[in-house]
């Protein structure tokens, strides 16, 4: 078989080509820590597209992601670079989405309160620094979730939205007033 560094490597913006290498990914999930071990190169070129394949096995099948959660979440903080960071994010939002909307079982069984707690540090450290769009609405949602279990978190989020909401862009602006309505009708 191919490394999967290399093939890796071929991987593009295209559909087809992460759609492939999520595929090998599902097909191969033996493959998954060589994957991450790709991802944490985060001064690479190669970081970003394993980040893309990764996004798109876990948007197929997140159990894989589980038995790693602990690798996953420990190299998410070092990822730096933005086309890195929208595919964390994103697989953050699919966890909290598993866990706290769908009840997914086996998600709520790997998915530690330790891991939940690093997912909210991280996920503010994306809202307070200059990130794209997307990794902001997608950690919106997801801390919104968080929030449903960590009493703090809702009143941040809150404060956080409100004083970037004049600075930020439509979508910024679109994501926010729909995550502030939910914490308004919450606390109603």
């Amino acid at each position: 078989m191919t490394a999967i560094k290399d093939v890796i490597d071929t991987i593009d913006h295209s559909r087809e080509k992460r759609a492939y290498v999520a595929n090998l990914l599902l097909d191969h999930p033996e493959l998954l820590p060589e994957l991450l071990s790709i991802c944490e190169l985060v001064d690479e070129k190669i970081s970003c597209r394993a980040s893309w394949a990764l996004e798109f096995v876990c948007k197929n099948k997140l159990n894989i992601l589980l038995p790693y959660l602990d690798s996953f979440i420990s190299i998410v903080p070092k990822v730096y670079q933005d086309p890195a960071v929208r595919p964390m994010a994103k697989i953050f939002e699919y966890l909290a989405l598993a866990f706290y909307t769908q009840k997914k079982k086996e998600v709520q069984q790997s998915l530690h309160k330790e891991h939940r707690e690093q997912m909210v540090e991280i996920g503010f450290d994306w809202l307070i620094t200059d990130q794209k769009v997307a990794t902001k609405a997608y950690t919106m949602t997801t801390l919104y979730l968080l929030g449903t279990e960590f009493d703090w978190v809702h009143p941040e989020l809150k404060t956080t939205l409100e004083l970037n909401y004049n600075t930020g862009s439509a979508a910024y602006k679109a994501r926010s007033r729909m995550i502030l309505k939910k914490l308004q009708s919450k606390n109603s």
